[in-house]
């Protein structure tokens, strides 16, 4: 079941925002968004949180600045992800323009697993004899990898925005604005911007030794796009910060001097920068990043960011969308086949676990790579926190979690693993999303613990999917200056895109591309008649629906038109229907 309802609007911020001369349907948008002043709207770099919040970016940047003074070999150890990838060309492209001596190392997900793990560290240790480890978004919950490293002689750098457990790993500096004792107020902050704020700090310090006197300096601002992207596709919480670093990024794209492998992306998408926006970050480039480390080797994502020769970028940009049609195929195949699980009664042997509260799911046949998209749909569409396992090493499952208003995932887990030491092997995540691993003959029994512990911190009222909506629209408001605004600002987690709901009378209505329908839609109220298109659907709607809808850019033979996108639809009065 869902409830549509309409965002609180904070009445001296919309009238704060008023004041400042906003249109009332921005002001009523950004009020229920949490800006409080029109001020939380500009996004200069002037804004940004200042670096030297962070704890101990200070005594890493002099770290740093010594090893390069000295010739010392840095080897960066990245997640494979967008956010690990972005985060690694990063660090990789500024610090060689500070004179370093860096490679990179990530590790293939199917071999190593997650982080900095005894076995990455002895990889890295024989197959290229660095000086220095430097961790971008992972190693805080990697205390045997970095015991294993100072063990072999070799120092450790950790660069992470993960929670951490218990116990923080013996490095020898750690930046992670989520870490005790840390102020720095932007806990939110993406991988690939904890290593943009280190590199600041190192500019700084490179700075004051002189440095720049021998080299030209490096325009950091250059190297925004790639935190941008990082950014949104790792659906962290778009704060003030965040918002901030990803419209500079963007308008960076915008103007056409993005970075060669994000043009070649761009480009092998067929999507035009001068128009991308945040949804393009999240949905059409980041998936064919994250393809890379789903299938095979994020090395190829990190060679797409790091690479300035554009014939190599595009050559590397059409094998990375070659992988995510692959994946796409068999995240298909594995929908289907949970889905089919789950209208099954119960039955522990086919792996379907699914009770009142929470589902986890497990088939043999499933990819390691790809649970977690598959987690993301089956929550979306049951509304419950969801973990799905795949086959791992010898007798483990791999296990990826999506979770729900209410429900801290990661913190659930650390309930389950403290109430029942022996379930869980390891895990690790933030509220929304998690991983772990357990022993394949334990599923069942976690599975339980799981549920009990849903049962625990989730009320009946979680259960319910609540659809936040900015209300109703006027009619004179629903225009193409309207939808090119909100087209054009930064929408992302925690910072959600404006979503409208109306009830419509529909007009025509006929199915394009074997599986979308395409709609002439009229309000109740009113006589203007909209475009509009509902994606994935192919069954016709009755004539009157209530509907959830954004404004979107349709362009089509050098043209742009207005198009109402349907994200939810229903009978008036009747139950929602997801789209």
């Amino acid at each position: 079941m869902s409830k549509i309802i309409t965002r609180t609007v904070d009445t001296q911020a919309f009238e704060a925002l008023r004041r400042h001369g906003l249109p009332p349907i921005l002001a009523r948008i950004y009020a229920s968004r949490g800006i409080a002043y029109a001020e939380q709207l500009e996004t200069e770099l002037a804004r940004l949180i200042p670096y030297h919040h962070i704890k101990n970016i200070q005594p890493m940047a002099c770290i740093l600045a010594d090893a390069i003074a000295a010739g010392k070999r840095l080897l960066i150890v990245a997640d494979y992800d967008s956010d690990g990838a972005t985060a690694c060309a990063v660090g990789i492209r500024i610090l060689r323009q500070f004179g370093a001596i860096v490679d990179y190392l990530v590790p293939n997900r199917f071999e190593y697993g997650y982080g900095l793990t005894p076995e990455i560290v002895e990889l890295a240790y024989t197959a290229k004899q660095p000086d220095i480890l430097i961790t971008v978004d992972n190693g805080i919950a990697s205390i045997d990898g970095v015991a294993a490293a100072n063990a072999l002689g070799m120092q450790v750098l950790v660069t992470d925005h993960h929670l951490p457990g218990d116990e923080l790993p013996d490095a020898a500096a750690i930046i992670n604005p989520n870490q005790p004792g840390c102020s720095f107020p932007s806990k939110n902050i993406a991988g690939v911007g904890v290593i943009f704020y280190l590199m600041m700090a190192l500019r700084a310090e490179l700075r004051q030794r002189g440095v720049f006197q021998h080299r030209e300096e490096p325009n950091l601002a250059s190297f925004l796009d790639l935190v941008a992207l990082g950014t949104v596709a790792d659906v962290v919480k778009l704060d003030d910060n965040n918002r901030i670093l990803v419209q500079q990024g963007l308008k960076r794209i915008r103007k056409g001097v993005a970075c060669a492998g994000i043009q070649a992306l761009l480009k092998v998408t067929r999507r035009n920068y001068a128009q991308i926006s945040t949804y393009d970050l999240g949905f059409i480039l980041g998936p064919r990043l994250n393809a890379a480390g789903r299938l095979d080797d994020m090395s190829l994502g990190i060679e797409c960011l790091i690479t300035d020769d554009p014939a190599y970028a595009a050559h590397i940009a059409r094998e990375l969308d070659a992988l995510n049609t692959q994946r796409r195929e068999i995240e298909s195949d594995m929908h289907e086949s949970a889905l089919s699980i789950l209208e099954n009664t119960v039955n522990t042997e086919s792996g379907r676990i699914q009770k009142a509260h929470s589902v986890c799911l497990f088939d043999q046949h499933w990819h390691q790579g790809v649970i977690g998209i598959l987690a993301s749909r089956i929550k979306e569409k049951y509304h419950r926190p969801t973990i799905i396992f795949a086959p791992g090493n010898g007798d483990e499952l791999k296990g990826s979690g999506r979770s729900i208003p209410g429900f801290h995932l990661r913190d659930a887990l650390d309930l389950v693993s403290k109430r029942y030491p022996s379930l869980i092997v390891k895990f690790g995540g933030h509220a929304v999303a998690a991983g772990l691993t357990i022993h394949a003959d334990n599923f069942v029994p976690f599975c339980d613990a799981f549920e009990e512990t849903a049962q625990a911190l989730l009320a009946p009222a979680d259960l319910t999917r609540i659809i936040e909506t900015d209300g109703d629209l006027a009619a004179s408001e629903i225009n193409l200056e309207l939808a090119q605004h909100l087209t054009h600002q930064v929408w992302g987690q925690g910072f959600p895109q404006p979503s409208f709901h109306a009830h419509f009378h529909v007009e025509d209505q006929r199915i394009v591309g074997t599986k979308h329908l395409k709609l002439k839609l009229k309000k109740l109220d009113a006589n203007t008649q909209y475009d509009a298109i509902l994606f994935f659907h192919n069954d016709l709607l009755p004539d009157v629906i209530s509907a959830v809808y954004q404004l979107q850019l349709n362009e089509f033979n050098g043209r742009t038109t207005l198009q109402l996108m349907l994200a939810y639809w229903s009978k008036p009065d009747g139950p929602t229907a997801e789209a």
